[in-house]
């Protein structure tokens, strides 16, 4: 019995721990980490949230963003009505958003979209296997795909700010793809 009890406590400050990342920050801190990349974005496919059959090549030819996110991670929390204010405000320059729900529950993530008003969809990722693929950090992450399907840019971990979201977005809607004018901390990806 004792040894369940520390396999919990254990787990749960994992997941903690890769909810924050190394840091605690808040959707206003712009001193979350964007770094720059050049990979092409996997195929992510699977079911959506609702139970459709969901893919990233449904996005092909748009500008994407990609945030990984989970009901139980605080920084998401803190995160998600900036990503919804971004994602309603771009859509009209046809960039799309796609939610990976990281391990987490049916139940908690359907409530999630409802609560926050999220406007567009999230595939489910229980086992974590698309954030991975996506050289996953920590939650939340961003990742900000153009419309060639190459990854420019991933915000994160941490909770991005829709000043942060946008700087980028508009760098990528310009075609520039260097992170020296975003508005934080650069640093070569991986």
């Amino acid at each position: 019995m004792r040894r369940a009890r520390w396999i919990a406590v254990l787990i749960a400050v994992f997941a903690l721990a890769a909810c924050t990342g190394a840091t605690d920050q808040s959707s206003s801190d712009a001193s979350t980490t964007v770094r720059t990349m050049d990979k092409p974005l996997p195929t992510l496919s699977g079911p959506s949230l609702d139970g459709n059959d969901l893919s990233t090549t449904d996005f092909a030819g748009k500008v994407l963003v990609i945030n990984a996110w989970a009901s139980w991670c605080t920084p998401c929390q803190m995160e998600q009505p900036e990503l919804v204010a971004v994602a309603k405000r771009y859509a009209s320059q046809g960039v799309r958003f796609l939610g990976i729900d990281h391990m987490d529950q049916d139940a908690a993530a359907n409530a999630w979209v409802q609560s926050y008003h999220v406007p567009y969809p999230s595939i489910a990722d229980p086992t974590g296997k698309f954030a991975a693929s996506l050289d996953y950090v920590g939650l939340p992450d961003t990742y900000v795909v153009d419309k060639t399907g190459t990854i420019r840019y991933m915000i994160g971990p941490g909770a991005t700010s829709a000043a942060q979201l946008s700087g980028v977005l508009d760098q990528v809607l310009a075609g520039q793809t260097s992170a020296s004018s975003a508005t934080a901390t650069n640093s070569p990806a991986k």
